[in-house]
Order: structure tokens, then sequence, then C-alpha cells
């Protein structure tokens, strides 16, 4: 493993074996091969087919999305350079709003880490960058001073993307106009920057991410060429392979309750490489904080409300129950 010095210490340690997670049942053997998900096209965007995509699988591949290539390269080159720092210098450089975290994806509002009753990890380390407060994020470091800037033109391209998105999924979903408006908030979307690095242990292997389904409105990911990611589609667990140029688009749990349960927010999991480390770029957007979501499945909730009782449950019982708290 390159640069060890650049791992959280709990990484470094190539033999060790992670705990398996008891909340769910977890082999490393039941990968099927990867089946091609459905591709959106945005420029010639099809309600039929964007419909079609989100209620049958939950998750779609975009095409022709308008990112620049050479940004999308320019992301993850300096995304891997700021990785490569040692452990104790991204501790000290990721200052509010920009927060870095390791062993777990759950994190409070604020950015940190959630202590969770599980003693379940997570093989992973990450930036968490909430987009409307980026412009504080000041640095004099000239990597710093550059990803920002680069973070700042991804989430406008990102921002136009899923409100796009979701403004056809409203019309196939016949949703007020006036009360949708606030069912995706862009000044709520943030970008996480994921590295997981390899794992080597003899003895056994690791996850990235535990299955888990996402709690936003959408969700897009800008993946590296490593792989890694892996849906469960009809009690199957799928690679989901990487191809160029394209991104990533899963149904969140959102979205999941403003469709009325028409659209599935899909699991999914990180499988950790033995020799290389995987790096993605993901971009969350949610309702407007206050806004209520009604719909014949769910009592009538806000987002505020289910993300406090998400942190309660990982808190408590050690993961996230989700939707499941708010059905009728």
């Amino acid at each position: 493993m390159r640069n060890l010095g650049s791992y959280p210490p709990v990484f470094r340690q190539l033999n060790s074996v992670l705990p398996q997670p008891k909340s769910y049942s977890i082999s490393m053997d039941d990968t099927h091969v990867s089946v091609p998900v459905p591709t959106v096209d945005l420029q010639c965007l099809s309600r039929h087919k964007l419909g079609e995509a989100c209620e049958n699988w939950g998750i779609f591949r975009l095409a022709n999305h308008g990112i620049p290539s050479t940004l999308l390269t320019k992301l993850q080159h300096h995304a891997k350079m700021l990785f490569s720092l040692s452990f104790e210098s991204k501790q000290a450089l990721m200052t509010n709003p920009v927060s870095y975290f390791w062993g777990t994806p759950a994190l409070t509002s604020s950015g940190t880490a959630l202590k969770s009753a599980s003693s379940n990890m997570n093989w992973l380390e990450g930036l968490n960058v909430p987009l409307s407060q980026l412009p504080q994020f000041q640095s004099e470091d000239p990597l710093l001073h550059c990803f920002r800037l680069l973070l700042e033109e991804y989430g406008r391209h990102l921002s136009r993307i899923a409100t796009t998105l979701f403004q056809s999924m409203a019309k196939n979903l016949d949703l007020d106009p006036e009360q949708s408006e606030c069912m995706l908030d862009e000044s709520t979307g943030f970008i996480r920057v994921y590295r997981y690095p390899p794992h080597r242990s003899i003895a056994g292997e690791a996850w990235g991410m535990i299955p888990h389904t996402d709690s936003s409105v959408l969700s897009i990911v800008n993946q590296d060429q490593v792989g890694g990611l892996e849906i469960c589609k009809d009690n199957k667990w799928i690679l989901v392979d990487p191809i160029p140029n394209t991104l990533i688009v899963h149904i969140g749990d959102m979205m999941q309750a403003i469709s009325g349960d028409r659209y599935a927010s899909l699991r999914h999991r990180v499988r950790v490489k033995k020799q290389e480390e995987r790096l993605s770029i993901c971009y969350f957007v949610f309702p407007a904080e206050d806004s209520v979501i009604r719909s014949s499945k769910y009592k009538p909730f806000t987002y505020k409300e289910f993300q406090q009782q998400v942190q309660k449950d990982t808190s408590t019982v050690g993961y996230k129950v989700g939707l499941q708290r708010f059905k009728i």
C-alpha cells in the first residue's frame, strides 16, 4: 500500500479484520455478474425512459450530462492529491464548513462523525462539503484553493442536473407544481468525496459501505474506473460497472416518500478492492428543511424530522431504520 501515512491509523494495519455488521446478513460471495442499468440521456431526455428507470430500478446511468470531461478529470486528480496528504494534515487543513471524516459515512448536520451504537467500521475516509457554504472555505493552500473552485463549478452543474431530472419526475408523478417546488431545494446540496483504501488482509475482507439507502431526494455519483458499487435488485446483489463520462443517479428515501413508493430508494453497498484504492465524488440534494412531505403511504413529516430520527436510530440501535419509522 503506497503512502501508508495518508490513511487513518486503523487502516494501516493491513491484516486487521473488521467485525461484520450484525444488522445485515452480508456475504462476500453473493455478488452476481454486472447487469447494465438503464441509461438516461439528459440531452434528449425521455420522460418515459426516466419513469421506467425510476419505477423498475431506482437507479440509472446518466449520459450526455453536460459536465466537461476535463472538469471531472481535474476533480478526481485534485481529490487524489488531497487524500494523499498525511492523515494529520487532512485533519488540520479541513476546517469549517468542510470536514474530514473516516470509518463511517454517518455524519451529523454539522459534518462530524455520528457516534453509533454499532461497532461496525466502514473502510473509507471522506470530505463533507456543503455547497451553499463553500465560499466561506478560504485557504492560502494552493491545492485547497483550486479544489474549492473546482467543487463550486461542479456543484453548479449538479444543481442543474438534479433540477432538470426532478422537474421531469414531478411531471411523471403528477405532483402539484407549487408543492413540488420545495421538494428539491438546491441550497441543501452537498458533496461527499470518498476514498476507499485497499484492504489486503488474508484473514478477511472489508466493506467500504455496508448496505444502505440514501436519505436524499436524488444522489448523483461520479465514480472512478476501479469500481466496487453494488446494488440490490430483485434480492440479488449486482455490480455496477464504471463507464467513462457517465454518472450514476440514485433515487433516495425522500424521493420514494414524495412518490408514494412508486419510485424505490435502492439499497446499495461498496466493496473494497484488495489491490487498488477507489475514489468517488457524490452529490446529495434534499427537500427544504421545513417543507412537509405528504403521501398516502406515510405520515406527514419534514426532512428535518427524518434526519433527526435517522441520527437517533444510528446512535441507539446502530443503524438507519429510515422510512419505516414514518409508515402509516
